[in-house]
């Protein structure tokens, strides 16, 4: 009786882990750390303030900053096409 007990528990435990394995939305199974990652990617901003600002607005929205201080916005699609009312890229 123990045996099944515990073969029922392990086969429970194995089927929550996949649903929230399956349920996490891609490449933001963790939560990031906006201030921190964006002031990596404004250290070489000219207008650092400003820079900080567009993006902890754009890592709020997206939950991602690429990594490094420019380009690789490959990593982050939804950080890549974000734009301004004027069309202009919003995220640095």
């Amino acid at each position: 009786m123990a045996n099944k007990s515990m073969l029922l528990f392990a086969v429970s435990l194995v089927l929550v882990l996949l649903l929230v394995e399956t349920t996490a939305p891609k490449g933001q199974a963790h939560a990031i750390d906006c201030g921190v990652s964006c002031a990596y990617r404004c250290s070489k901003s000219g207008r650092p303030k400003m820079c900080l600002r567009a993006c902890n607005t754009c890592c709020q929205r997206c939950g991602c900053v690429p990594p490094g201080t420019s380009g690789n916005e490959d990593v982050c699609p939804c950080y890549a096409n974000m734009t301004t009312k004027n069309g202009r890229h919003k995220c640095p």
